[in-house]
């Protein structure tokens, strides 16, 4: 699997609101899952070792901004006949076997991936309460081992959002296996 880099956003940017469905067919709106503090969005799937091995951190953080008033949701954008780990059915297995309690949605048509700008699984999005990109970046300085984290980048974003100061300077992109476009027919 080839390493891809998140790309270089402005901050700033307004986050172009969306309606996706849970692989159960439940429908959810992000205007609705944002909280007073802000949205986090995380673009996920099911087969990339990246986003495998930050899945328990991202959901530890996201339980923390959950106390903060920051909503959470992740989206599988890899909904490709070349990869079928990452079908609906297996993100009701990764939801189960992580007790993931926030949206995990179906991006079938691939739109929010790419009106985010997303590239790769994981790549991690902060918006502040006026849906204006606060943070893009990596979940932390280590995606292979917890144990070796030294900088927990996305929950240090995630409390100085809360804390009305201005975005991080420094954001490191966060890596990961490329996005499965439906339109490459070999992923």
């Amino acid at each position: 699997m080839a390493l891809v880099h998140s790309a270089s956003l402005e901050l700033g940017k307004t986050l172009e609101h969306f309606e996706l469905e849970d692989p159960n067919g439940k429908r959810f709106k992000s205007q609705e899952l944002f909280g007073k503090g802000g949205f986090m969005i995380a673009v996920m799937c099911n087969h990339c070792p990246y986003s495998n091995a930050i899945w328990k951190r991202l959901i530890t953080v996201a339980e923390f901004a959950k106390k903060l008033d920051i909503g959470t949701v992740a989206i599988n954008p890899n909904i490709h006949p070349n990869y079928p780990e990452d079908s609906p059915s297996h993100m009701l297995d990764k939801i189960a076997e992580m007790s993931i309690d926030f949206p995990y949605l179906i991006d079938e048509n691939q739109d929010v991936a790419k009106s985010l700008g997303a590239v790769c699984t994981p790549d991690i999005f902060l918006f502040d309460g006026d849906a204006k990109l606060y943070y893009h970046g990596r979940l932390d300085d280590n995606w292979q081992d917890a144990r070796s984290v030294k900088e927990e980048e996305l929950r240090e974003a995630v409390m100085m959002l809360f804390s009305k100061q201005d975005a991080p300077k420094v954001q490191h992109p966060s890596q990961g296996c490329s996005i499965k476009w439906i339109d490459t027919v070999t992923g």
